[in-house]
């Protein structure tokens, strides 16, 4: 039987069909680990986890890749207010998710790539953009993507950006539409980033949180592959960037199928850190909740 999708790159339901080997080649947008995952959070990896399953049951094989930002604003600001070293300060973290996949019964997936172990990478991939005249060194050593070089900007969002961009920069990770302009691919190290930092040709610095999903993905699932999914909130600004990134680098369509799951909500609002209103799973189970 064939297994149908909503592909949210071209807004219809679509066959997946895997481009080789039977294999669906799946990247998920892991946590940043700067807190303990929420069940908002887990909402999206249990949705990811039906995914792959439903996928086995339909009699295809899963390569699946969930990256661990482990190096952006929220983990050096973190670490920072903690006075430890950012290694420590995510560990915490990571080892907490993995725990609660486990208690949530969540498949593990094929790979969990960090991003502090993937930097020659992310360095490769920015010069590329660099070499190709898409990516610009700003005064401050920063690097920035020139939205206006790539034509298909907005492709996944479904927005024409052309009225909007007028050359701003953003440097910030997460930002919305009004906001639109070129984005940050590598940070000049600044002091409030502590020890945190890796050299560059362009100086010291740190990744831009984007292009960390689009060089890991590409280094274990290739230049193009099936299947991306993550929260309806990662949509843009990080996947459309993570599309512009990958092909205006590669030359090649990024990625087949695209899935996103809507927020968990807490009296109508959208649960997360920010808005202070969300539970952790160690919250539901201290309060007698199992599984």
């Amino acid at each position: 039987m064939e297994m149908k999708v909503f592909n949210s790159l071209t807004r219809r339901e679509e066959p997946l069909k895997p481009l080789a080997d039977n294999t669906v080649r799946f990247y998920t947008c892991g946590p940043t680990v700067y807190n303990f995952a929420h069940i908002g959070n887990f909402r999206a990896y249990t949705f990811e986890d039906i995914l792959r399953r439903v996928i086995q049951f339909n009699g295809m094989k899963v390569k699946q890749v969930m990256n661990l930002t482990d190096v952006d604003d929220k983990t050096i600001r973190g670490a920072n207010a903690a006075g430890v070293a950012l290694t420590d300060y995510t560990k915490t973290y990571k080892d907490a998710f993995f725990a609660d996949l486990k208690k949530l019964n969540i498949e593990p997936a094929e790979m969990y790539p960090a991003a502090t172990d993937h930097i020659p990478e992310m360095i490769d991939l920015v010069q590329s953009l660099i070499d190709k005249g898409i990516a610009y060194k700003s005064d401050d050593g920063s690097v920035y993507f020139s939205v206006t070089k790539f034509p298909g900007y907005g492709k996944l969002a479904h927005i024409d950006f052309d009225s909007q961009r007028t050359g701003a920069r953003c440097a910030a990770d997460e930002y919305d539409k009004e906001n639109v302009g070129d984005f940050a691919l590598w940070k000049a190290w600044e002091e409030s980033d502590g020890p945190v930092g890796w050299d560059s040709p362009w100086g010291r610095g740190r990744p831009g949180w984007h292009i960390e999903c689009s060089a890991m993905s590409m280094k274990y699932l290739g230049e193009t592959f099936d299947l991306h999914t993550g929260g309806i909130d990662n949509l843009f600004p990080h996947h459309e960037n993570e599309i512009a990134q990958a092909e205006a680098s590669t030359g090649k369509e990024f990625v087949k199928t695209w899935m996103h799951c809507a927020h968990l909500k807490v009296n109508g609002e959208k649960m997360s850190k920010s808005a202070g209103n969300f539970f952790t799973l160690r919250d539901l189970m201290e309060k007698g909740w199992s599984g």
